[in-house]
């Protein structure tokens, strides 16, 4: 499986989970993966990233396109059926000029032109006033996992080392 990374697994990866200063493993396995072509994200998310002018931007920033795509002929050939899925559902008109405007509309295009599993903490809602990632992911048919979901697949292990 090839996996495309949501902005929020990064965030929440960085604010919670895997600090920088005390779990670099995570960190040093998304580079090891992205290197064996299987972990990615796209530019847009890496736009949001670069935004925040923190240690996470500058994660980000060292990664460059190897990590974060830019969209081929191929995405912007799957913009036109996600937004026709997202239009034909029965989302407000803003939480649908949202979603077209965001890095969730390129990272959902991008997972459809290219058959990736999309990895986010979000999880799908009922709700008309803004369109998630999975509501869109399982509409479209595109395969979405948590980011737990993806290293448990992965058998990803952070093993601790000798304290010093």
């Amino acid at each position: 499986m090839v996996y495309l990374l949501d902005a929020n697994v990064f965030i929440q990866a960085r604010n919670l989970h895997y600090g920088f200063d005390f779990c670099p493993a995570f960190w040093e396995w998304l580079i090891v993966n992205n290197g064996a072509g299987k972990v990615f994200s796209i530019e847009k998310v890496a736009d949001e990233l670069l935004a925040g002018n923190d240690n996470l931007a500058d994660w980000a920033r060292e990664r460059g396109s190897s990590f974060f795509l830019v969209p081929d002929a191929g995405v912007i050939n799957a913009f036109g059926e996600v937004s026709r899925w997202v239009s034909g559902q029965q989302y407000e008109p803003a939480a649908i000029n949202t979603f077209l405007q965001v890095a969730d509309y390129y990272l959902v295009s991008h997972a459809r032109a290219h058959g990736r599993v999309v990895v986010t903490h979000e999880i799908p809602s009922d709700s008309r006033k803004r369109v998630k990632i999975p509501n869109a992911c399982i509409g479209l048919g595109i395969r979405v996992m948590t980011p737990y979901e993806m290293l448990r697949v992965e058998r990803a292990r952070f093993v601790l080392g000798r304290y010093e």
